[in-house]
């Protein structure tokens, strides 16, 4: 059985002093294994492979039959780490709430406890006849939303 803390300590032993940083570790079924790195500029499959054969060196070759997988988080996916909210700050997510709403927003902030999404929404103002746009900040606690993921925009 493959230990997920020795693939974490061998993972962010090569991140050292490196600007990626470490997603997530998951141990699957048959001892595969998948390393999700991330990077604000994106990841490099030179690093991935890099990253792969440091992980492989480290587990050696303790009779474990493992399948290794390393790449990068996945651009569309829900974030896991409060870095990837760092590394999206002024950009466009969507957020869905444990209570089923879904949102869409300006990422503005993320802090340790908590991220701040502004939103526009259409409101009526004494004395106008329209409904006009407004914004309006969202805080968030991580654990009070299912997921939290960039929008991809082709425009």
């Amino acid at each position: 059985m493959i230990d997920k803390q020795q693939v974490i300590d061998l993972t962010n032993e090569w991140l050292k002093d490196k600007e990626y940083f470490l997603v997530d570790v998951i141990i699957g079924k048959d001892d595969k294994i998948t390393v999700e790195i991330d990077h604000a500029e994106g990841v490099w499959i030179e690093d991935c492979v890099e990253l792969s054969r440091h992980i492989g060196a480290g587990l050696g070759e303790e009779g474990d039959d493992y399948e290794l997988e390393v790449g990068s988080a996945g651009l569309g996916q829900p974030f896991k780490v409060i870095q990837q909210y760092i590394n999206h700050i002024g950009l466009e997510v969507e957020v869905l709430t444990k209570d089923g709403k879904k949102l869409k927003g300006i990422l503005k902030s993320a802090e340790e406890k908590e991220f701040v999404i502004t939103i526009s929404k259409k409101e009526k103002k004494e004395g106008c006849k329209r409904p006009q746009l407004v914004e309006e900040d969202l805080h968030f606690a991580y654990d009070s939303v299912k997921y939290t993921k960039y929008i991809i925009n082709f425009k």
